[in-house]
């Protein structure tokens, strides 16, 4: 049963303490990866307000752009591959968030994070059973809000700037926005509130005012007064105000009243505003002090309060307003997800990753022939092939990314074991040195050591993966390197907001947030230029950039174990297929799949795995197809 609206009014102390504690780490990290590129925020109700949230805290901090989508919204128009996807809910039971999240698996986006208040709930569950999909939990301490999203709200949007804060660094820390909350929190700004607003009930029809840092308070606002009835709401900012909305005041003058959020940044325009209103319209000021992101939660903390007040003067409880039977029939509607029509068989998942295109548009196009074609004759290829040993990158492809720094899994660990126990000649093309070394040492039994290959650095060093002296950190950078390596360190934005790794044969860059990776790839592509130097090239992984003196990199991994695996073919598995990724080389060759990005070439490095599946889980799919058939593994 719903509580009343004033008992969760009382825990918001509670929430924001619990919010500024609570463990963020992996919060952080999904916000990280999120911040490289646009986003779509999804939610639907109370949830719909934290997405705005989330959008409006995404474009200020990270520089992306951002959208905001009902989940109907969401199936019915497409976000791009390059996106990520945010689904926000805090009991993750609804139909429609649940419907979206499939949806969303099928179009495969750069991220695909769910932002969830009950670990035991549909969403949650289908959030686990796609590894490649970010799972953030957070139940707030107060429990299950009422007919009204507060707590849970209020807890997932300090969560949000928190992490935002770090994932950016920020000049503005969370403790003074914490601080800055708490202050409005506060039993003698909460007085004043109460009393700037308590002449404006009278009035069926309230305005909302906002600054663009105080826009998601409105937007809950006119969410809340909807959904609890409390009355007829709308919300303009400051300028969008001049454009004609400001006629309802001319006809409807004595039916309205003015709530005015305020920040310190658009404090002048405001008050001149206000100043031209009629002076028979109450005018209720709540001012909101601090950086941006202050004002945004400030504004979100208005709402919940305001929302209260006027449930109060119009003689409805927020928090328990009734819900007729046929709004719960709405509510349980079921709704049909396109997700099935678009997924297919293998054969079409396959073609549209590789073409970037639906089906559809290939028919329209007058191309999905070709790319029939060119499914059907990789396959028979790959079952016609009698192979001898594989080259597989490491990071997004034995191990996931975001736990790079953990072991492969054991499922993984297990089918790389029985291949290799069974003569199977393997090899491990990374960007990375001896970290790489003792993961797989760690995983694989001392045995098998002499019988992996390791190409570290991009395949620059090769060694079996029981020699200690590879790969070598004496070695200083090849002159090209360094001239490059002095151009970058002289570069202010890589100086400050980039890690550089200099080596014998590569430079390692990686963005920290505040830099966005696309810009720190101009750089570097700058200072190759601008140095003049050959034989020099970039690459990307999936969290760094490489700049490589050399004139074959992964290949060269191929070159050394098709030297030492006599005849027979050899299968290349990575996960950045598609140039400039640090697998394009690799995943060049004639027999190569990707667990992730593919290239252009229809003849090789297709993505064969189930739908809405990447990285290590693909893997081990791929793996567990080769058998030993008659002394030789084949693809079945």
């Amino acid at each position: 049963m719903a509580r009343p609206y004033a008992q969760e009014m009382g825990r918001l102390t509670q929430t924001l303490a619990w919010a500024s504690s609570a463990p963020i780490d992996d919060l952080v990290r999904a916000v990280g990866a999120a911040a490289l590129g646009p986003l779509v925020a999804v939610g639907s109700g109370g949830s719909l307000s934290a997405a705005h949230f989330l959008a409006q805290t995404h474009q200020g901090l990270a520089g992306q752009l951002a959208r905001i989508a009902t989940p109907a919204e969401l199936l019915n128009e497409p976000a791009p591959r390059t996106a990520s996807i945010w689904l926000l809910s805090a009991g993750g039971s609804n139909v429609d968030i649940n419907a979206a999240f499939e949806d969303a698996v099928v179009r495969e986006p750069r991220q695909l994070a769910v932002l969830c208040g009950r670990a035991r709930s549909p969403l949650s569950a289908a959030a686990r059973r796609h590894a490649y999909s970010d799972l953030l939990l957070f139940e707030p301490p107060a429990g299950k809000d009422g007919f009204l999203a507060t707590n849970s709200l209020f807890g997932f949007a300090a969560l949000l700037t928190r992490s935002y804060l770090t994932a950016t660094e920020s000049i503005v820390g969370w403790d003074a926005v914490q601080h800055q909350i708490e202050q409005l929190l506060s039993e003698e700004d909460l007085a004043r509130w109460r009393d700037a607003t308590a002449p404006i009930w009278e009035r069926s029809t309230t305005i909302v005012l906002h600054g663009p840092n105080a826009r998601v308070g409105a937007i809950d606002l006119e969410s809340k007064f909807t959904e609890a009835a409390l009355g007829n709401l709308h919300y303009a900012d400051w300028r969008n105000f001049a454009h004609g909305r400001h006629h309802w005041l001319a006809k409807r003058g004595e039916q309205s009243a003015i709530i005015a959020l305020i920040g310190d940044n658009d404090e002048r325009v405001a008050e001149r505003t206000l100043a031209l209103i009629p002076d028979e319209i109450p005018i209720a000021r709540i001012k909101l002090p601090g950086p941006p992101t202050a004002v945004a939660l400030g504004a979100l903390v208005a709402s919940l309060r305001v929302t209260g007040w006027a449930g109060e003067a119009r003689g409805i409880d927020p928090g328990q307003p009734g819900v007729p039977e046929f709004g719960r029939k709405l509510y349980g509607l079921r709704v049909v997800s396109s997700a099935k029509a678009r997924s297919g068989g293998a054969e079409i998942v396959a073609i549209e990753r590789k073409a970037l295109a639906s089906c559809a548009t290939l028919t329209n196009r007058g191309q999905l022939a070709f790319w029939q074609n060119a499914y059907k004759g990789f396959d028979s290829k790959l079952r016609n092939a009698a192979f001898v040993g594989a080259v597989l990158d490491y990071d997004g492809t034995i191990v996931d990314t975001r736990t790079r720094t953990l072991p492969p899994a054991e499922d993984i660990v297990q089918a790389l074991i029985r291949l290799t126990e069974n003569g199977f000649a393997l090899a491990i093309a990374t960007g990375r040195g001896k970290s790489v070394r003792k993961s797989l040492r760690d995983a694989l039994p001392e045995a098998l050591w002499p019988s992996v290959t390791v190409g570290y650095y991009n395949g620059l060093e090769i060694a079996p993966l029981i020699d200690d002296d590879t790969p070598d950190h004496s070695a200083q950078p090849s002159r090209a390197l360094a001239a490059v390596a002095s151009r970058l360190r002289a570069q202010p934005e890589v100086a400050l907001c980039a890690e550089h790794t200099d080596r014998a044969h590569q430079i390692t860059l990686e963005p920290r947030h505040a830099l966005h990776e696309d810009h720190l790839w101009l750089l570097a592509q700058q200072a190759i230029l601008s140095e003049g130097v050959s034989g020099v090239h970039i690459v990307r992984s999936s969290h760094s950039i490489d700049i490589i003196d050399a004139s074959r990199a992964k290949g060269a991994v191929v070159d050394a174990m098709r030297e030492n695996a006599g005849d027979g073919a050899l299968l290349c598995i990575g996960d950045r297929g598609r140039w400039p990724g640090n697998d394009h080389e690799l995943l060049a060759e004639p027999f190569s799949l990707s667990v992730d990005e593919v290239s252009l070439d229809p003849a090789t490095c297709w993505h064969l795995g189930p739908v809405g599946s990447r990285g290590p889980s693909v893997l081990l799919g791929y793996l567990e197809r080769l058998q030993l058939r008659n002394g030789r593994f084949v693809w079945e």
